[in-house]
């Protein structure tokens, strides 16, 4: 006789996903708002469970909430993540829902963060509880509610860097892939070019340098190293092509629009796929910002704002593997490998960490950060009942 998996309590699963979403956990400090009262949230259902959450600050209002949850016998430890911030709202006239209400409608749960990532959150947590209120299990499973993913990531670093990577053997990062296991993700080069010309009438464009200029041609010598980069490598079966995208190219007023400015800034966001050298890419387009710069008169200079790998997690991995075997048993289907179109926290994970990795959650990978977001209630039973199968045959229970 097969004996079943423990379940998670459906009613108060949903109840913590809606007290999540409630809480604007935007990170706006003018306005008073920060993760800190979703973190305080997160970390006073962990206790409610019995367990004992460190709640560490990051920077001020914005704190990692971890916790370590013993299985009582000899094993490997899994760990669960996922992070309490989420995007701005935008205009709330343009919702349907109240951004923050978390209404069930026709089974959708509305509200920013619902998706991204509150109910992964939520699930993660009250697996965790299911596994453990079934009895003693091998190994221990470590849960990170983290801060600031949406921006620089810096609660995942502060934890690479506090060495709380050491022993964990597999981690499942529990953001919207639509049910997807997704074990590889593409990297992110975001970068600022700054342009530096002489600022001229613009009746005498002779008379100056024009910054702009130089951001446009390069903005075009972009296009053509995307185009190359996509000969060159493809189209990869879960994260499609590489992109090299100009966001934004700024410079002078408005108000003076007959005066070529001094200065001018254009940012970058390149994303790419697992063959692609960042070294190799950021040094082409230092090459081709240095020939912009050139042809203009202008001095450009670049800053790496930030660098992300695109992550490669073996698919026969035990963490995936157990992910997959989880999948197929709980909802009945054929398991499907996908990529995350962004970057997670796992990104860090996976690099600085040293940490397998693999990505699935409730709610669907494109419905983040828009209005209206939602994620559907059965879909965050289904994926925490999947968490409960998946860590049972990690830990080797």
């Amino acid at each position: 006789m097969t004996t079943q998996p423990p379940r998670v309590d459906p009613e108060a699963l949903i109840d913590f996903v809606q007290r999540l979403v409630r809480i604007p956990s935007v990170n706006r400090p003018e306005d008073g708002l920060s993760e800190q009262p979703a973190a305080d949230e997160v970390a006073a259902e962990m206790r409610s469970f019995g367990w004992e959450p460190e709640v560490i600050e990051v920077a001020p209002g914005r704190p990692n909430v971890m916790c370590t949850v013993e299985g009582g016998l000899p094993g490997p430890t899994l760990m669960f993540e996922g992070h309490t911030d989420v995007v701005t709202e935008g205009d709330p006239s343009e919702w349907t829902h109240d951004p923050f209400g978390a209404e069930i409608v026709d089974g959708r749960l509305y509200g920013r963060g619902s998706a991204d990532m509150k109910s992964g959150l939520a699930a993660m947590i009250h697996a965790t509880a299911a596994v453990a209120s079934a009895g003693p299990f091998p190994g221990r499973i470590v849960l990170g509610a983290l801060c600031d993913e949406e921006e620089m990531m810096i609660g995942v670093k502060r934890f690479v860097a506090d060495g709380r990577c050491e022993g964990i053997d597999g981690v499942i990062v529990c953001e919207p892939e639509e049910g997807e296991i997704c074990a590889v993700s593409k990297g992110a080069i975001r970068l600022r070019v700054d342009a530096v010309g002489k600022m001229a009438h613009g009746a005498m464009p002779d008379k100056g340098a024009n910054p702009l200029a130089a951001l446009a041609r390069l903005a075009v010598d972009l296009a053509d190293l995307q185009a190359e980069l996509q000969d060159r490598f493809g189209v990869h079966p879960h994260l499609g092509k590489v992109f090299v995208t100009p966001t934004v190219i700024s410079g002078g007023s408005l108000i003076q629009m007959n005066v070529i400015p001094a200065e001018a800034t254009m940012a970058v966001d390149i994303r790419t796929t697992p063959a692609v050298d960042h070294a190799e890419v950021l040094a082409r387009v230092e090459a081709l910002a240095a020939e912009a710069g050139k042809g203009a008169g202008v001095e450009l200079s670049i800053e790496v704002v930030d660098d992300r790998p695109s992550t490669d997690t073996p698919e026969d991995s035990a963490v995936v593997r157990a992910l997959v075997g989880a999948h197929e048993r709980v909802t009945g289907r054929p398991a499907v490998l996908g990529g995350v179109p962004g970057s997670t926290d796992g990104t860090i994970l996976w690099r600085d960490g040293r940490l397998d990795t693999v990505v699935y959650g409730p709610g669907g990978k494109w419905i983040a950060h828009q209005v209206d977001e939602y994620v559907e209630v059965d879909a965050v039973i289904e994926a925490a009942n999947v968490y409960v199968a998946a860590a049972l045959e990690f830990l080797g229970s």
